[in-house]
This record gives C-alpha cells, sequence and structure tokens, in this order.
C-alpha cells in the first residue's frame, strides 16, 4: 500500500513539484520516497513497505528503460502470474508484485487488468508509445483522482497533493454536495471539489497524443430473472463459496510483514479472522473498536469471538469525545463531506494497528453487498410485500422485525411504521425501489441549504442522476439484484471503502484487505439465486451456511447489527469543542454561504439542549459540521459556491 502523484504534459519545475505533491502523502507511505521525472511525464511515490521489502522502490522501470509504474495497493495473485510469465521467459529482478504488472503490460497492455486479483491504482507511463495508463480495481477499493491545468493532467493517491499545483485550487461543486446530502457520496466521476474528478472503479484512461479515453474493463452484472438458475443445488453452493473465501483470505495473508485483522463481533469480520487464524505463521492480532453506549457498543461478541479463536486481541475505546476530538483529522483525511460519524471510531482503530507494530489488516467489508446482509434488502422485501397485501396484519410485525436494535420503533403503530418505511408509496417497478425511503429521509436534511445553493442547484435531482446511470441489463433483474447492484456500485465505493475505508486506515499507514471484494467470489454470488442469500428475512443465508462449523452458533447466527457511532451527541453538551461552536456559529454558517445560519442555529440549539435521536437531525447536524469543517480545511477564502458547476 502507497500513495502516488503524476503528470502527462509540459511541468516547469517539475522536481519540486512531485516532492510537493508526494509530500503531501506522505501518510499513505511513510517507509520510503521515489521520483520520476521526464520531458512529458513525471511520477512520485510515497511508499508503505509490505511486499517485496528490499527491491521495490518505486516509481519502477523495467529493464528496457521503456515503462515505469507508480502503484498503489496489492497484487495478490501475483505470485501465479510471476510464474506463468517465468514459464514465458520473463526475467524478474525484484520479489515484488510491481513488477509484475510491468512484465504484463509489456505484453498485453491495458488486456493485462482482466487478470489482477487485487485492490489497486496505478499509474503506468509508457514512454515508447508517449503514453500514459491510470487504472483502478474493479471495486473500487483504491483512490485515484485527477485534474487538468495549464494544459496538463495531474494525478494523485489523494486530492490534497493535486491541491499543491498551482491553478488547482479547492471549491466545492454544489452539485456533489446534493448528492452528499442525498446518496451519502458522490457519484463518481465528481468529487467534493469543483474541477477535480476521479477514475471511476473497473475502468482505465489512456492518454496519448491529445487524445484522452476511459474505459470500463469490468462491471457488476447479474442473470435476469427468467435465466436458468445455476445448475448446483444450496449444499455445493454453499462449499464452493466457503471454498473460494478461504482461498480469498489466503492471498491476502500474503506480505513480507505480519496482517491482523479487524474483528467486530458480526459474521464477516469473525469469519475472516476465523480463516486467517488457521492460516496465519503466527497467533493472529485482532483489533475491536468499544463503545460506552450499549447500542453501539458489541464488545461482548468480540471477546468471545477472540476467546474461541485465540487470537491476541486488541481494543480501544471510542466514546463521543474522541469522536468530536478525532473529527477535524477525518474530514481531513476523508476530504469531503460525511453525515454519519461511523469513519471517526475507524480513524482511532487504524491508529491502534499502527500502534501494535503491524500496517496490514484484513477487514469483512463487502460480505453485506455480495450476500445481501443489509436490513435495506429486507426492508425493500417488505414493503413489497405490503404494497401487495394492504391490509394484513401481520404488517406491523414486519417492519417492527426489521430493526431489533432499535427499540424505539417497537413502540410507534403501524400507520406510522408503514408511513416511516414508504410501504405502497413507491412504485414497483422504480429502479431506486428499495432505496427511496433512504434517499427521501437523508434529503430531508436539504432543509437548512441556503437559498443561495439552491439557486445554484437549479432544481437538480441526485437520485434521478443516479437512476439515468443504471445499465440497460438493471430492468430485467431480479429486485433484490438491483438493490445489490445500487449498493455495490455507489456507497460501496463511495463511502464505504472511502470514508470509512481506505481514507481511515491510511491515514495512520495502515493496509486494509477485503477478502469478500475478491472479484471471483462476487461473480459467484452474483450467479447464485436471490433467496440464496435473502431467504425470508434471513440475510446472508448462504454465506452462513458456508460459515457452518466455523463459529461458534452465537456469533454464526447473530442478526446483522450495522456498524454504527454516536452522532450530535459526540459534539454537543458540556465539553464542546471550540471548533464546533465556530463552525456552527451564525457568523460562519453565513460566510460559508451553504446553508441557512437562523435555521443552522436552531439545530445547534436543539442538540445542545437535549440528546436527538431523529434521523434528519443527527444527519444534518453531522453534514453540516463535516461540511463546515471541509470549508475550513480545504476552501479558505470565504464563499465557496461554484455556481459553474
Amino acid at each position: 500500500m502507497c500513495g502516488f502523484v503524476g503528470y502527462f504534459g509540459p511541468v516547469r519545475d517539475a522536481e519540486p513539484l512531485l516532492e510537493s505533491m508526494t509530500a503531501a502523502i506522505a501518510h499513505r507511505g511513510p517507509d520510503a520516497r521515489g521520483l520520476f521525472v521526464s520531458p512529458e511525464a513525471g511520477l512520485g511515490h510515497a511508499r508503505l513497505s509490505i511486499v517485496g521489502l528490499d527491491d521495490g522502490h518505486q516509481p519502477m522501470t523495467d529493464e528496457t528503460g521503456g515503462l515505469t509504474l507508480a502503484f498503489n495497493g496489492e497484487i495478490f495473485n501475483y505470485v501465479e502470474l510471476r510464474e506463468d510469465l517465468r514459464a514465458r521467459g520473463r526475467r524478474f529482478r525484484t520479489a515484488s508484485d510491481t513488477e509484475v504488472i510491468l512484465h504484463l503490460y509489456d505484453e498485453m497492455g491495458e488486456d493485462c487488468l482482466s487478470l489482477l486479483n487485487g485492490d489497486f491504482a496505478f499509474a503506468l507511463w509508457d514512454g515508447r508509445r508517449r503514453r500514459m495508463l491510470l487504472a483502478r480495481d474493479r471495486m473500487g477499493v483504491r483512490p485515484l483522482f485527477h485534474a487538468s491545468s495549464g494544459g496538463t493532467l495531474y494525478f494523485a493517491s489523494e486530492i490534497k497533493a493535486l491541491l499543491q499545483v498551482p491553478g488547482i485550487s479547492a471549491r466545492i461543486d454544489p452539485i456533489s454536495l446534493d448528492q452528499i446530502f442525498t446518496l451519502w457520496a458522490p457519484l463518481a466521476p465528481r468529487t467534493a471539489f469543483a474541477d477535480i474528478q476521479e477514475l471511476e472503479p473497473g475502468c482505465f484512461m489512456s492518454l496519448e497524443r491529445g487524445r484522452t479515453a476511459t474505459r470500463r474493463y469490468w462491471s457488476l452484472d447479474f442473470p435476469p430473472c427468467d435465466a436458468p438458475a445455476p445448475g448446483a443445488d444450496e449444499t455445493e453452493a454453499a462449499a464452493e463459496i466457503g471454498a473460494l473465501l478461504a482461498d480469498a483470505v489466503r492471498l491476502r495473508l500474503r506480505a513480507d510483514v505480519l496482517v491482523g485483522a479487524y474483528l467486530s463481533g458480526g459474521l464477516d469480520s469473525s469469519l475472516v479472522s476465523a480463516l486467517a487464524a488457521g492460516m496465519a505463521p503466527r497467533k493472529l492480532d485482532t483489533f475491536s473498536v468499544t463503545f460506552d453506549s450499549a447500542e453501539h457498543d458489541e464488545s461482548a461478541f468480540q471477546a468471545q469471538m477472540a476467546a474461541a479463536l485465540g487470537t491476541r486481541h486488541h481494543t480501544v475505546a471510542c466514546g463521543p469525545g474522541d469522536i468530536a476530538r478525532d473529527f477535524p483529522e477525518v474530514i481531513r483525511f476523508a476530504e469531503r463531506p460525511i453525515l454519519r460519524t461511523a469513519p471517526a471510531p475507524l480513524f482511532r482503530l487504524s491508529g491502534l494497528v499502527r500502534e501494535a507494530g503491524l500496517k496490514v489488516v484484513l477487514t469483512g467489508e463487502g460480505a453485506d453487498e455480495v450476500f445481501a446482509g443489509y436490513d435495506i434488502f429486507k426492508e425493500a422485501r417488505v414493503r413489497r410485500f405490503c404494497a401487495r397485501q394492504p391490509g394484513s396484519n401481520i404488517r406491523a410485525h414486519l417492519f417492527r422485525k426489521l430493526y431489533p436494535y432499535l427499540p424505539g420503533l417497537k413502540k410507534q403503530s403501524a400507520q406510522y411504521l408503514a408511513a416511516f418505511f414508504g410501504a405502497g408509496d413507491t412504485a414497483p417497478d422504480d429502479p431506486l425501489y428499495s432505496h427511496r425511503p433512504r434517499f427521501r429521509t437523508t434529503a430531508a436534511a436539504k432543509l437548512f441549504f441556503s437559498d443561495d445553493l439552491r439557486s445554484a442547484l437549479k432544481g437538480y435531482d441526485a437520485a434521478e442522476e443516479m437512476a439515468a446511470r443504471l445499465p440497460p441489463a438493471f430492468a430485467a433483474w431480479h429486485p433484490l439484484h438491483q438493490a445489490q447492484y445500487l449498493e455495490s456500485r455507489f456507497l460501496l465505493p463511495g463511502y464505504i471503502l472511502s470514508s470509512q475505508g481506505d481514507r481511515m486506515a491510511m491515514a495512520h499507514g495502515v493496509e486494509g484487505r477485503f477478502p469478500f471484494l475478491d472479484h471471483r467470489l462476487i461473480e459467484l454470488a452474483a450467479r447464485l439465486p436471490p433467496e440464496t442469500k435473502l431467504k425470508g428475512l434471513r440475510e446472508k443465508h448462504i454465506l452462513r451456511e458456508a460459515a457452518a462449523g466455523l463459529l461458534p452458533p452465537a456469533i454464526g447466527q447473530r442478526p446483522k447489527q450495522p456498524y454504527r457511532a454516536p452522532e450530535s451527541r459526540s459534539f454537543t453538551g458540556s465539553g464542546e469543542h471550540e471548533y464546533v461552536r465556530e463552525c456552527l456559529s451564525e457568523r460562519s454558517i453565513a460566510e460559508g454561504g451553504l446553508f441557512n445560519p437562523a435555521s443552522v442555529a436552531r439545530l445547534h440549539a436543539k442538540c445542545r439542549a437535549q440528546p436527538v435521536t431523529g434521523y434528519r437531525d443527527n444527519t444534518a447536524f453531522v453534514g453540516i459540521l463535516s461540511t463546515q469543517l471541509w470549508q475550513r480545511t480545504f476552501a479558505r477564502q470565504g464563499r465557496s459556491i461554484d455556481r459553474a458547476a
């Protein structure tokens, strides 16, 4: 895991600029730095040494001198790829996975991307063709941003490096802000920054002879509803999933340093930890975050699982004061406004990993998207049932069963619950049917937008843009698969793998690895019938079957409890930080120009006076505060609405 920067085109004083850009992301690669400079292209690299410790320095140039690569991430099947290349006569000078990419590209060009099993982003300068190739992994685990200035394209693993370039500045993109306040994340290629874009997951960009082309080399796909079911029965499918997941864990344990694991206490991280504990060369280190609030804390399950596996277990406590203290740094590393505080505990957790002397951890992210574990999938199924059976007496029971960890919902009437979940208010053939309630309740926080921001948006609808991005085959998929696609294609890379994943871990120079996002496992799960994943209201059914015998029953059969953290109450009360008061003051809100000062003042007073439990108010508070912090961190020039966006 590392970070890289670069340019393609004419640049004055290229070397000091590359040094400045690379220094801005030194946290991603504290072990070494390197530069490559030519008249047409340049690359900078900050290295986190994990594979090929002694000879994997970057940027790496092949033995002909014609190809130079800066690479962020890991190619987990590099050993097998290297052996195949050697069998074809290729000679290797290093033990790194970086050199494997150089040889593969030399033989296959960009077609080599289909062979890579990994989490990666890279920039490859082909000096023979005067061509720059930028590429990103299938699911969007590793970031890659780019912007143009003075006829030159600049790119980097984080936006803060691009802000070192003369002519590139930080201005909020109002469309992106509207997307965040509706969808939780910008729709790539947009970022929070006007005129700065990200390369989308599963895509590559080539630049040569004044032409720029972006193409998709992989996409998530599902069979049509009327496609014949796979021949394997459920028992065989569970066995295949178990074997493939075990192999994904095995590949992700490859490193020349120790590898640990996050352990939340839920099914996904427990299963990954159980597999890793049986393969690790020494006792596995596991890492957990605990909370002082019972509704968020899972420490009892974490301790039970760590004891069952015999791991060397580490914990870090995270209270509301910790979240508030870390939040400015969270926004600096996330580089975007966020609506939830959940990244903050993960920021602390990755710091714990680093303090323990490790820099690689396995995580359970991705299982909920791949095997239908989220409550939103069950919720959509219940809503469809209720729309078909409006007079059913079990409607209220089904709604209450959806969220057992939210006791307040159990007390509500059937009429309230039906209205809250939007039963019957969305056409069943709406492509966003599964997510409409989430988008609607999240967008309610836009009540606090200023008149200037509303004017800049000109009636823009983020959800409709998402719908317009859906592939032609989407309409033929099963409703569950449609919902899975929306989560996997948009929220997973846009928020889970970014704001909660790469950016929080790499803030401390820690690489997260995601066995459930092995593309072989994703493709296998996509082919399975929907009922094998969501059986009735039992989420991740087939994965639970695959995990049988590996976990204590209390863990293996435990219902899904989404990872959450305390929200507005983390920032208000007697210990309120000065930055909170400053960011939410009427003067600061007015200067920023994005929110209504009087409305924000009322919200702030409300949150100070009492614990706020409502979704809209918590979302608005965190979203407004994080946006104000974003402006303070990146756009200090004052009012930052870009009306040209």
